[in-house]
């Protein structure tokens, strides 16, 4: 369990970690000299059965806020604490507005310095405190009256921070026994606590150095997941992977760790401390689709305002360990509930749904907002719509994973690897979540029943357009279908789209032309018998229009459409106007190529004439042939495989 402090600066934060712990949490030689917390510091409570309470001392001076947001991320309880001599004062209350903005997190209140002032004073810094908390939704909130210097009411603080955290241990353990004797706060909490364990590892750096002997050291809060030592992690911004060789959780050796605690990772890899900042993070995995990362540059969000907000307003943004810059656009009224938003940022952020961000003003003087991230997907058009606003509405109010992911599907292709990201799935959890979705995959992309239907009558409607403005043609090829009728969609997901109309028999497919099954095309009796006698001539050999005519004595007008109606019908096929080869041929070139492709990872027009014995002009013509059907794809000097379905 880990405890964070709020409050003031000089109400005894320090001073009071020090009196529960023993541990003084100043580390810095300025700190020490001012009297003054400046940094993160951090203490841990040892206890007999093993365990540790962990606690993280934050700066309460307004000039170190950036510092006092790092140190509450992933936070489930906090120390709100007040002096008596004072009362709240204006970091009391900004500290509090910020816990209330990054979704309320548990709070006990601890009075301090009660030695120093008259009984009556206590009581009436404790009746601001009520009044104070309950104006921001906290309701019933634990208060505790101490004198560190004296040590009063130290035990009874101790006392309730220790139930706090063995409730948390039981949990840990035994999640279903605890459910029936907590309090329904404690619960919810709890419940949110077992969701982030099952999700993959995410841990915010807010410290790294070195240790003689061990070498490269990070530390910081998990946010969700666990990690095992031995394990392989993804350093942002270096963009490296590094092994973790060993770990310290809750400030002890430990072969494992987990959401909610405080970690120091050992990490080993070709990484520096120089390459390694506050702010980068340690995942699970690198976070990555379409080969794209996904690091946030714009994310839609939901906002909740302590000051008016003006559209396109520079803002400090806090996240986590990170702090950034950036500005705000409002999509909709600020009287409408709730109020949505897209942040553009000027340092990408590892975001994921639900983050909580803290929107300060540009002069970093005062807190004006938080936010909530509902979508990481902000189109470039259309955000200001009536339907998409009410789409993201929707989107803001679900609960679960099912729910998010089935009106993600409403707005058409979806890419699985992108959600999973943004919701932390693990694979598991995805596969799961997409067993109970009527949904069509292909690749990385899934579709849902609705939008399959749409797009597969989009592909008969373009294909029966095709043999309108075409009768004489017999049909096209796979790719050139799908740039007709669904140009933006996945080439794999149109793909599968063709396979299953031809599975139902909708389209037809010959001699690698989809076409619709009643069309078709037929020789005159005149050029049936010209073509019992030409193709033979195609057995072996590629041919010019104009030189097979000559050849066999015909007249060349004839003989090209002659040669066009046995195109039409797939019994040769035109590597270029006017030039032919027999469907068999190019169906052995298609196989070599799939071969080569299979053990080379593809064909250079130099290995594919060598293979032939042909000419190179005639090799590129064969390659570029395969490249517009769609069959292959061009990649620097390699024709690779892209659809083996089309031959």
């Amino acid at each position: 369990m880990i405890f964070a402090t709020a409050g003031h600066v000089d109400h005894g934060k320090t001073t009071l970690i020090q009196a529960i712990t023993g541990v003084d949490t100043t580390h810095l030689p300025e700190e020490k000299k001012r009297g003054m917390t400046i940094d993160l510091g951090y203490a841990y409570w040892p206890q007999p059965d093993g365990t540790s309470v962990g606690f993280v001392d934050v700066p309460g001076h307004e000039k170190f806020l950036s510092n006092m947001l790092a140190g509450i991320g992933g936070i489930d309880h906090i120390l709100l604490v007040i002096a008596c001599d004072d009362g709240v004062m204006a970091q009391t209350r900004e500290h509090l507005a910020i816990l209330r903005l990054i979704g309320r997190p548990a709070i006990t209140i601890v009075l301090t310095k009660a030695d120093s002032v008259a009984q009556a004073r206590v009581e009436e810094v404790r009746q601001q405190a009520a009044q104070l908390l309950a104006s921001q939704g906290w309701q019933s909130v634990p208060l505790f009256v101490t004198a560190a210097t004296t040590e009063d009411g130290i035990i009874p603080l101790r006392e309730h921070l220790l139930s706090i955290h063995q409730i948390n241990s039981v949990h840990q353990f035994c999640r279903s026994s605890f459910l029936q004797t907590s309090s329904l706060q404690t619960s919810s909490l709890q419940n949110l606590q077992h969701e982030k364990l099952k999700q993959r590892f995410r841990l915010a750096i807010d410290r790294v150095f070195t240790v003689k002997g061990a070498g490269l050291v990070v530390t910081g809060t998990a946010l969700a997941g666990s990690i095992n030592v031995g394990e392989t992690l993804w350093l942002t911004d270096s963009e490296q992977a590094v092994r973790v060789r060993g770990l310290h959780a809750q400030n002890q050796p430990a072969q494992s760790a987990k959401a909610g605690q405080r970690i120091a990772l050992n990490i080993v890899g070709d990484i520096s401390k120089e390459q390694i900042s506050r702010g980068d993070w340690l995942l699970s995995q690198k976070p990555v689709s379409q080969g794209l990362l996904l690091a946030a540059e714009k994310v839609l969000v939901e906002i909740e305002a302590d000051s008016p907000l003006q559209n396109w307003q520079p803002l400090h943004i806090h996240h986590a360990a990170s702090h950034i810059t950036g500005r705000i656009s409002i999509l909709n009224s600020l009287a409408d509930a709730p109020i949505l938003a897209e942040l553009t940022l000027d340092r990408p952020l590892w975001l994921v749904e639900n983050d909580r961000l803290i929107l300060r003003d540009i002069s970093a003087k005062k807190t004006l907002a938080g936010a909530r991230v509902v979508s990481l997907n902000s189109p470039r058009r259309g955000k200001r719509r009536h339907e998409f606003l009410d789409w993201l509405s929707q989107l803001a109010r679900t609960h679960s994973h099912a729910e998010s992911l089935a009106l993600y599907l409403t707005r058409g292709a979806l890419s699985l690897s992108h959600f999973a990201w943004s919701r932390q799935l693990t694979e598991s959890q995805l596969n799961s979540l997409l067993a109970e979705m009527k949904v069509i995959i292909a690749g990385d992309w899934a579709l849902s029943q609705h939008h399959a239907a749409s797009a597969e009558q989009k592909l008969l409607q373009a294909m029966a357009g095709y043999h309108e403005k075409h009768p004489d043609q017999l049909g096209v090829g796979k790719a050139r279908l799908k740039r007709m009728a669904l140009p933006t969609l996945d080439d794999m997901l149109a793909y599968k789209l063709i396979n299953r109309l031809l599975e139902q028999k909708l389209l037809k497919q010959t001699n690698g032309w989809l076409h619709s099954p009643e069309h078709g095309l037929m020789f005159t009796a005149e050029q049936a018998c010209l073509w019992l006698h030409v193709e033979p001539y195609f057995q072996a050999e590629v041919w010019w229009v104009r030189d097979l005519a000559t050849e066999m004595g015909e007249d060349e007008e004839a003989m090209r459409c002659l040669l066009r109606k046995a195109a039409q019908l797939g019994l040769i096929i035109a590597i270029v106007s006017d030039r032919y080869y027999h469907r068999q041929c190019i169906q052995q070139f298609a196989d070599l190529i799939r071969r080569y492709s299979q053990d080379k990872g593809g064909i250079t027009a130099i290995e594919f004439r060598d293979e032939l014995g042909i000419g190179r002009k005639l090799a590129i013509q064969i390659l570029e042939y395969f490249d517009r059907m769609g069959f292959t794809r061009r990649k620097a000097d390699l024709h690779v495989l892209r659809d083996e379905g089309i031959f």
